[in-house]
């Protein structure tokens, strides 16, 4: 385990270097996270306040989207690897004496974690200074606090463990662009990325709530906000770590496949 930590701390230490970029994702996040509440604000209005989630924890739900975006968006996954697969690169990553699976786990584990850590806190700070109606509120207590971070790190868990997935299938394609785009655009809709799953219709969020996407981000974010609570959060930790469980092996087993067909060509 000692050196999937050292993968993961040096593709940390990669990602924190990259400031301003950071700085130029903040002015995007926090204008796009304005117009998001602008545009609930408008249909909360619209509909004399009968939606699916309070107003003001819609408000605090996207302001923990934008500041974690990185952590929970399937479509920013690692280029790097993608270029390994597709022009045989991988054939350096099969010399060295470690699992390809747990390596890029941790690399990618560790780039997320990085370009969080840059970005989220100047976000969380302006949420927590805007006018009254757009302003982010902070947990109901200290134990929806300790939930909301149990559950960030486990559906951040099940959204790398789906990247992986991502990036096993592409060893069985000639470019990884469509698994890419079909898998990555259908997560952003079915997560809560685009909005927040209680605004689906109840037939439609029962199958949701079937998947593991349902376990990424949407959970942590409506524990925090307040939307979730009592029995109905431990009973999303347990699936999440079942879901957890479940893509890692299929992950697994993907890799094993995938392994015996590398094919590499040229000297």
């Amino acid at each position: 385990m000692k050196k999937y930590y050292r993968f993961m701390k040096l593709r940390f230490s990669t990602g924190i270097q990259y400031r301003m970029a950071s700085v130029t994702a903040l002015t995007t996040q926090l204008v796009w996270g304005l117009m998001e509440c602008l545009a609930y604000k408008a249909i909360a209005e619209a509909s004399g306040g009968g939606l699916p989630m309070d107003y003001s924890s819609i408000v605090t739900y996207i302001w923990l989207k934008e500041a974690l975006l990185v952590l929970f968006n399937t479509w920013a996954a690692d280029n790097d690897l993608f270029a390994m697969i597709a022009d045989g690169d991988i054939a350096y990553e099969l010399c060295r004496p470690v699992s390809i699976y747990s390596m890029w786990f941790s690399r990618t584990l560790g780039a997320r974690i990085a370009e969080a850590v840059m970005r989220c806190i100047p976000v969380l700070i302006c949420a927590f200074l805007m006018p009254k109606m757009y302003r982010m509120t902070l947990p109901v207590n200290c134990v929806s606090f300790l939930l909301f971070l149990i559950t960030l790190f486990l559906a951040l868990g099940i959204t790398v463990a789906f990247c992986m997935l991502v990036y096993m299938l592409c060893f069985f394609t000639i470019s990884p662009q469509g698994w890419r785009m079909a898998l990555t655009g259908a997560v952003d809709f079915l997560s809560g990325n685009i909005i927040p799953l209680p605004f689906f219709p109840k037939k439609y969020l029962f199958l949701l709530e079937l998947s593991p996407f349902a376990y990424m981000q949407n959970v942590p974010f409506r524990i925090y906000s307040g939307d979730l609570a009592g029995a109905e959060i431990y009973q999303c930790i347990l699936k999440q770590i079942f879901w957890l469980a479940v893509l890692t092996f299929l992950g697994i087993v993907l890799w094993k496949q995938a392994e015996k067909r590398v094919v590499l060509q040229g000297g």
